[in-house]
């Protein structure tokens, strides 16, 4: 049993994926929480880097040579969400902590709570590995409303937040997330190679964990000097220079960088790295 109030509709807009460059916005019923579920009013959602790559047809998408199609659609888009709680499944507010009128986001991989990474505490490793907006289990926020599943991990928004940061939660979280594993020490060169928004957000963190040396890659002038004004120190473009051998410079001893952080999703940046 769910608790609902009459004014939200029967019917709703949502952006339906079905192949690439077949995503559609249609009219769809909107879902009733079952036990354990919300029933959120998306307020906004934002467009991932990701979402483009699927809209073209990227293999680790749709599947290739080698490569497991991880979608499955037809399936609603978007995890950069924030919105409030329209209606509680049964047990729902007591297992989440919210009610009806909160305003909410959750992390964008729904975990299975049962296997052997979430068993240790490692949820993001899930061997499921559910993520809103690829799999219609799990339908996303391009949507007027959304579902959080009942092991969906539910966080409180502040109200007074502005819209245009509550909806960067997601993609700041993957940063924060990051860069602490990244174990930067007081004093450490520290390199951050792509600076889109999460690349930006961790040039600004490993500022924060007192990184003696910021420097940012990208092959973009626009994106390097947003990384300036971020807390980069150095900015370096490699179509304009060798890379390696500008970190190396920069480096006690032309040892290199003590931690570098990939964040452009290019193999070229991994090897790089390397």
């Amino acid at each position: 049993m769910s608790h609902s109030k009459p004014e939200i509709p029967h019917v709703m807009r949502a952006v339906v994926a079905y192949a690439p460059e077949d995503f559609r916005l249609e009219e769809v019923a909107v879902p009733t929480p079952g036990p354990g579920e919300l029933l959120v009013k998306v307020e906004a959602c934002g467009i991932c880097g990701s979402d483009v790559k699927a809209f073209k047809g990227a293999a680790n998408y749709w599947g290739g040579p080698g490569i497991p199609k991880y979608m499955v659609t037809p399936c609603t888009i978007g995890h950069e969400f924030v919105g409030h709680v329209a209606a509680v499944g049964e047990g729902a507010a007591e297992r989440h902590g919210v009610d009806v009128g909160d305003r909410v986001t959750a992390d964008q991989i729904v975990p299975c709570r049962e296997c052997w990474y979430c068993m240790r505490g490692k949820y993001w490793m899930c061997a499921v590995h559910n993520i809103f907006g690829w799999r219609n289990v799990v339908n996303g926020a391009w949507a007027d409303y959304m579902i959080f599943p009942r092991n969906a991990i539910v966080h409180r928004v502040p109200d007074e937040l502005p819209i245009e940061l509550a909806v960067l939660v997601e993609p700041v979280s993957c940063a924060v997330h990051a860069v602490r594993r990244a174990r930067i020490e007081f004093g450490d060169l520290v390199v951050i190679s792509g600076t889109g928004s999460i690349g930006l957000a961790m040039v600004g963190l490993a500022r924060l964990k007192g990184a003696g040396t910021v420097v940012a890659v990208d092959l973009s002038e626009e994106r390097l000097a947003m990384a300036g004004s971020f807390g980069a120190d150095v900015t370096v473009n490699p179509r304009l220079v060798d890379a390696v051998q500008a970190v190396r410079e920069l480096s006690d001893g032309g040892i290199g960088c003590d931690v570098y952080i990939e964040s452009s999703g290019s193999p070229k940046s991994v090897l790089q790295g390397l």
